[in-house]
């Protein structure tokens, strides 16, 4: 049984994860109304990624004979100066959500909630991946640059991300 303090933080990260994928799913939006047709479907994939992540939680909170609770979410951002902006939003994103994942894992440690703690293990593994990814994005777009075909040239990289 989760204790509230832990049930509390596993909820508001559930809510977290919702609002990523909104964000997410956004952000893909702004990106096919530019013609970034690459970025796009990344960050669709994303979005749906972000959905299981609280997927995830929500089933081990219902596990764990306690409630998930699905709370309201704020409308996220939808308008980006460019690409590059959009991206280093994702990236400063990221970061904040595992400044949240680590209170998590520390909260569990402090309860000696240990089966918790190794839940969280896997978000932070994911979300040491998902600042690489950000972070290789953001570098990519620093190179090829926005002048151009390197937008073009970001766009078809970012691409091949959402195929993987």
């Amino acid at each position: 049984m989760l204790n509230s303090s832990i049930l509390n933080k596993l909820n508001e990260q559930i809510k977290l994860e919702h609002f990523a994928s909104n964000l997410y799913l956004s952000m893909s939006s702004w990106c096919k109304a530019q013609g970034l047709d690459g970025a796009a479907d990344f960050l669709l994939k994303h979005s749906l990624e972000e959905l299981d992540h609280m997927r995830k939680l929500f089933n081990y909170v219902n596990d764990s004979g306690a409630q998930a609770k699905i709370s309201a979410i704020e409308e996220p951002e939808s308008e980006f100066a460019n690409i590059k902006e959009l991206f280093e939003s994702t990236m400063k994103h990221e970061v904040f959500i595992t400044g949240k994942i680590n209170e998590l894992v520390d909260l569990a440690l402090k309860e000696k909630d240990y089966s918790t703690f190794n839940f969280l293990q896997w978000y932070v593994s994911e979300q040491h991946e998902e600042e690489a990814l950000f972070q290789q994005i953001v570098d990519k777009i620093s190179v090829i640059g926005l002048d151009g075909r390197g937008l073009y040239l970001v766009d078809k990289e970012i691409g091949k991300l959402a195929a993987v």
